[in-house]
């Protein structure tokens, strides 16, 4: 069976009937994602919320190891070095960092998950991966996400939909990528689907890597953040602002590691850092994003 079921597939593996499915999954009941208004279940996730529906008592929980996953920013990395918080990253994309946290895996979870219903940001897919586990989302900062291109933007680009002229080379992300999830939103509303986008072999797997792939030659333009671009001297085409989250335990939260650094992010050093780095907007970090 596929790692990630349709909305029958998943209906059948419950024994529940598809609407029933569908009413549990439009109300942020079930784990689901909507992608090009399509529903799609993670399988594993989905066994696990079944589990969780039995009240049957179990081990003592665990302490989670200081490891923080999910996306990848660079002003992150770089205040996760500086403060001494222990944090150790692990970036494999925004929905494999909450199934991580979820899992017990890390003590949070970095993301930046776009949901086309409401027009949030992280707080619809936490409901679905984490439904009744007590977690706090916390703004790790608001940031620019748009086109990477060459210095000068040679091919005159404007929007995601210029990504599907003939020849056009794009870097792409990992599937489970929040950029990449955003990316598709984006061709989604513009009319386009991925296939119609010339990607690279091989996606990138950080911000510093699609970056690295456009200043190389190797692809004409790619999604992600104007931090990227400036880092490398490229030109950047700006599309939206988005909201990137740290999401924990709210029990988690008053750990030493994650205590050090969002105090970090409160002091001079980090702002001056952001400021020069630049797409950064710092004016709701540490604050309270949503709480569930």
């Amino acid at each position: 069976m596929p790692d990630v079921l349709t909305l029958p597939e998943a209906a059948a593996l419950l024994r529940l009937s598809e609407r029933a499915l569908y009413d549990l999954a439009r109300t942020r009941r079930a784990p689901a994602l909507r992608l090009g208004g399509k529903w799609l279940f993670p399988r594993g996730r989905l066994m696990a919320w079944l589990a969780a529906q039995a009240d049957v008592p179990g081990p003592p929980r665990l302490a989670p190891p200081p490891i923080l996953a999910g996306s990848h920013d660079p002003l992150l990395d770089w205040a996760a070095r500086q403060s001494g918080c222990g944090l150790a990253l692990r970036a494999d994309g925004s929905l494999e960092g909450l199934a991580a946290l979820a899992a017990g895996e890390a003590i949070a979870a970095a993301t930046h998950l776009p949901d086309a219903d409401s027009g949030t940001f992280n707080e619809p897919a936490t409901r679905d991966l984490l439904a009744g586990q007590g977690v706090v989302g916390i703004t790790w900062a608001w940031r620019e996400q748009g086109l990477l291109v060459p210095p000068g933007n040679p091919h005159a680009l404007a929007g995601v939909g210029d990504l599907s002229r003939p020849g056009l080379r794009v870097i792409g992300r990992q599937p489970r990528a929040g950029s990449h999830v955003l990316l598709t939103h984006l061709l989604t509303e513009a009319g386009l689907r991925l296939d119609q986008i010339r990607f690279l072999r091989e996606p990138a797997m950080a911000e510093d890597e699609v970056a690295a792939a456009v200043a190389e030659g190797r692809a004409d333009a790619g999604f992600g953040i104007r931090a990227g671009a400036m880092a490398r001297g490229l030109g950047f085409v700006p599309l939206i602002h988005e909201r990137f989250d740290l999401v924990m335990r709210r029990r988690d939260y008053f750990e030493p590691p994650l205590q050090a650094l969002l105090a970090f992010a409160r002091g001079a050093a980090f702002a001056e850092r952001a400021r020069r780095m630049g797409g950064y907007d710092l004016s709701q970090t540490g604050a309270v994003a949503f709480n569930l």
